[in-house]
């Protein structure tokens, strides 16, 4: 399956059921050694009012090892984790 395909997907944290809007959203996260993929970075907004420059944004990181499924539209993943647990520098 290409990459290209897989954007399309919508994810979802199988859990708890949430939903992580699209893959096409993420930053892809890859080893720049091997070309690998170690996960994708997901940056999520809070706020109340989309059009105002304050709102407050989070990132979150799913581990390509947990990926449980990629069905036809949907891919199912674990946990996620804070990207602060994450160190980019060792890829």
């Amino acid at each position: 399956m290409l990459l290209s395909e897989m954007a399309q997907k919508e994810l979802i944290q199988v859990e708890e059921g949430i939903r992580y809007g699209f893959l096409a959203d993420t930053d892809l996260i890859f080893n720049r050694k091997t070309g690998e993929i170690i996960g994708f970075e997901v940056k999520k907004k809070f706020g109340r009012f989309p059009f105002r420059n304050r709102e407050q944004e989070t990132s979150e990181f799913i581990p390509w090892s947990e990926i449980v499924l990629i069905g036809e539209h949907r891919i199912l993943f674990g946990k996620t984790h804070s990207m602060g647990d994450f160190d980019i520098d060792d890829n």
